[in-house]
């Protein structure tokens, strides 16, 4: 196939991803049962990085139980999340929220130990995982607004990652002029 077929293709998929995004804040049963799929598979490939993470480098680390911890609980969940459907729709928001206030706290853990390190913006990390933890407890709070900002997120990634296709498509487009 040749490049400039590749980079048209490119700037397809990334039409066809924002339309899709777009499908799924207008219709949320469709992203739930999309978002259910895309979220276990990340969240599988992001549990096997931390534990691959922890393997390599987890004696150097300050608070690397934390990410053994996180590695972990995020592939089991992954793996509920994948091969039991309708746990999945039942739980999602209860499981969203869980992943969310964990993360978040884990976050927290991480903000102190890159200041303990000097790190010079260890504080951004800080905003973002008490604003991730608390989100988390207001999926907590209200089930369904949870549900809610599932399909909105869901379709925002899609809309993003169709942009940055095209974006993609039209910068190497402008490489070969």
């Amino acid at each position: 196939m040749s490049r400039k077929a590749v980079r048209v293709i490119s700037v397809i998929a990334g039409v066809l991803l924002i339309a899709a995004g777009i499908y799924c804040i207008i219709r949320e049963d469709v992203a739930l049962m999309t978002g259910a799929l895309m979220l276990g598979l990340s969240m599988l490939l992001s549990g096997v990085l931390e534990l691959v993470i922890f393997a390599k480098a987890g004696g150097a680390m300050l608070g690397s139980g934390w990410l053994l911890l996180d590695g972990l609980l995020t592939v089991i969940l992954s793996l509920f999340m994948l091969f039991n459907g309708l746990f999945t729709l039942l739980y999602m928001p209860f499981l969203f929220s869980a992943w969310l206030m964990f993360s978040g706290i884990f976050r927290i853990v991480s903000a102190v130990d890159m200041k303990a390190f000097g790190a010079k913006y260890w504080w951004v990390t800080l905003i973002f995982a008490v604003v991730l933890t608390a989100v988390g407890f207001i999926g907590f709070m209200d089930p369904w607004v949870s549900l809610e900002a599932m399909s909105v997120t869901i379709g925002a990634v899609f809309m993003l990652e169709g942009l940055d296709s095209i974006i993609a498509g039209f910068n190497s487009l402008n490489r070969d002029i």
